[in-house]
């Protein structure tokens, strides 16, 4: 029997995960929820669902699971409310920003046994995975140094970036999670640069758009991520491992993967835009693996705790911003 959901926000990510939903033949998008009506109507009315709302959701003996996409300071109430009702819960990144606050949603999620997956969809990049099948197989050796490398193609609105938690905690964090991904082992020590490149509003609302982030292990792996809030060139995504034998990495995207040669010399057609198109196989991927944990075949992963330590590298390297230094990451976990 297809998995009954409710989505809880219609916005843009709302919008992603519902043709993700809807896109799989072993799940059913009953209901939408969001505190704007017309953007709850127009996802009800492309996909064939019923507008409610979060309470009338809650209640509903009709709706197997929900996919969390709200604003971030809702997460966790609302995680602990459906996990209490008896349903699975999805949820966007981050659960809170708050570290202490996801360590009180995880105690509630763990007493009522409930299923709880967190939103790192890049885990689930056909390309990013098959970089990680290559490390578990061996063909690279131990793994040494990551490298990643994102930048987005331009800054949100400075009201988003005000209320975002800053770039480590809304950027950087798909990032940390990735970089755990691939290390194969936990994040011991941080240490990040940040400045104000972009945009000078974003540096008066108290935030940076351009960082840089060391990584690393107690065994003395590293990584280093690089974030901006600005590529021209489009939305700029590269893995690279290396290891004791070699190296694998995963380069950009393109809608259109040709080259054309002229006398001009070598050219490609552009990047993704965004995440929206960069990522389309990723979000489904990650939604049915979600699926497939509430039919017993797998796990829910990323979960909470994954979520946990990520936010964890967040504030670790914010707390390195801010004191200039080298800050262990049991220090603010």
């Amino acid at each position: 029997m297809a998995v009954r959901f409710g989505l809880l926000g219609a916005g843009r990510i709302g919008k992603v995960h519902a043709k993700a939903v809807t896109g799989d033949a072993s799940a059913k998008l009953v209901a939408v929820a969001d505190a704007m009506p017309a953007a709850a109507q127009a996802i009800a009315d492309q996909y064939g669902c019923d507008v409610r709302t979060i309470d009338a959701i809650l209640a509903a003996k009709d709706i197997d699971a929900v996919v969390i996409c709200t604003p971030t300071d809702t997460h966790a109430d609302l995680i602990e409310r459906f996990v209490k009702a008896g349903k699975a819960v999805f949820c966007e990144k981050p659960i809170d920003l708050s570290l202490a606050r996801v360590k009180q949603c995880l105690e509630v999620v763990r007493a009522h046994k409930g299923t709880l997956m967190v939103g790192f969809n890049r885990r689930f990049d056909p390309h990013f995975k098959a970089v990680r099948a290559e490390i578990d197989k061996g063909a690279i050796g131990k793994v040494e140094m990551v490298t990643i490398t994102s930048r987005d193609p331009g800054a949100p609105p400075v009201d988003y970036i005000k209320r975002s938690g800053g770039i480590f905690r809304d950027m950087t964090i798909h990032d940390f999670d990735m970089a755990r991904f691939l290390l194969g082992e936990e994040v011991t020590e941080v240490v990040a640069t940040a400045a104000v490149l972009v945009d000078p509003e974003i540096g008066k609302a108290g935030d940076f758009d351009s960082v840089q982030v060391m990584l690393k292990t107690a065994t003395g792996k590293q990584a280093m991520i690089s974030n901006s809030r600005r590529a021209t060139y489009g939305y700029d995504q590269r893995i690279e491992v290396h290891g004791s034998n070699g190296m694998v990495a995963a380069e950009n995207q393109r809608p259109v993967s040709i080259e054309i040669a002229s006398s001009l010399g070598y050219t490609r057609p552009p990047l993704h835009d965004f995440f929206m198109t960069r990522y389309t196989e990723a979000y489904a991927a990650e939604i049915a693996t979600f699926i497939a944990a509430l039919s017993g075949k797998g796990k829910a992963e990323p979960s909470g705790e994954d979520g946990l330590i990520a936010l964890a590298l967040a504030d670790a390297a914010v707390k390195s911003v801010a004191e200039k230094r080298v800050v262990m990451v049991s220090e603010v976990l």
